[in-house]
């Protein structure tokens, strides 16, 4: 897994954390979550993606 996969996993798991917790408990800057969601899903499809193109 290369460094941007690894990368946008992590962003997209903590997003995920960050969005439930900000579900159960309200907290500032809980907003955070949903832009850290989507750049950790982009990010791993963007790592992805440069592999299919190595020929």
């Amino acid at each position: 897994m290369d460094s941007v996969s690894l990368a946008g996993a992590a962003l997209t798991g903590a997003g995920l954390v960050g969005y439930v917790a900000g579900v159960v408990v309200p907290y500032p800057g809980r907003e955070l979550s949903l832009p850290a969601l989507m750049v950790g899903l982009t990010a791993v499809a963007v790592g992805r993606s440069g592999r299919a193109e190595t020929a």
